[in-house]
């Protein structure tokens, strides 16, 4: 349960809830031309973000933007600490580290961070966590629960997307957590399923991009939060990949508000996704 002594948050099948949080620039671009970690946002921004973390009771972050930038965000501000302080909840959510390869190096500033780490790797790739995680879920392979959504959406993560800001290109750097040969089917709705059981009923999706459109192919993110930053960037590093997605669909606007700095939040859930 999200919030001790709350009510479910689970959507209408079971699953958590799925916020993609996002900054991107004017012409919906996550880094520059030449690629590489970006940092979009401004103080506004990074307040938006830190009341999404509060949220959420874990974060999904892809292999490559993980990579990119070295750590994750945490919540600093002092009154969304002593929310989640008030609600029983860890001071941070979980951060849930999406990899095909599961190996990273050591010394990332991500495995000094207080905060609890859970890696999702495929069904197979080991029986343990490695070390600096506490804990391994296992994303079941194409086929393990029929009918729950297209496949061919590429599973493990790429571009790196997400407000704090894990964004930014490809990279040469470890290319089997990037390989597009690998793909997610329904593996994921058992996945979003084990986590919903374990008690994650709110997750924040921080990126990298290909890892976003795979679940948005898979129409499984129920909301969009995105800072719009008046810049205008270029080149190929879009939010949203060329990618499958479901038949389309109406989003409705949630909350719309200006951060300063000329940037605008808004914020918007699928139509028929929990309130």
């Amino acid at each position: 349960m999200s919030a001790a002594g709350s009510s479910s948050d689970l959507g209408p099948l079971g699953l958590p809830q799925v916020r993609l949080v996002l900054a991107v620039s004017l012409d919906g671009r996550l880094a520059s031309p030449e690629g590489g970690a970006a940092q979009l946002g401004g103080a506004g921004d990074r307040r938006a973000l830190e009341e999404a973390l509060a949220w959420a009771d874990g974060c999904l972050i892809g292999a490559q933007t993980l990579r990119l930038h070295g750590s994750t965000c945490l919540i600093r501000q002092a009154d969304l600490l002593e929310l989640r302080r008030g609600q029983g909840r860890p001071p941070q959510p979980w951060a849930l580290v999406v990899s095909r390869s599961g190996r990273f190096d050591p010394q990332l500033p991500f495995f000094h961070q207080l905060l609890r780490r859970g890696l999702v790797a495929p069904a197979g790739l080991r029986s343990s966590p490695p070390a600096g995680f506490d804990r391994l879920w296992r994303l079941p392979p194409d086929g393990a629960q029929a009918g729950t959504g297209p496949a061919g959406a590429p599973a493990f993560g790429g571009q790196g997307a997400g407000s704090c800001h894990p964004q930014g290109a490809e990279s040469a750097c470890s290319r089997a957590d990037i390989s597009q040969d690998q793909r997610v089917g329904s593996g994921w709705p058992a996945l979003l399923a084990e986590l919903a059981a374990g008690g994650m009923e709110r997750l924040v999706l921080l990126g990298g991009a290909r890892l976003a459109a795979s679940l948005l192919a898979l129409d499984l993110v129920d909301g969009l939060q995105l800072t719009l930053v008046p810049r205008l960037l270029g080149g190929p590093h879009s939010w949203l990949p060329i990618a499958p997605l479901p038949a389309p669909g109406r989003w409705e606007l949630e909350e719309s508000r200006p951060l300063g700095e000329g940037e605008l939040l808004v914020r918007y859930r699928r139509s028929g996704s929990r309130p």
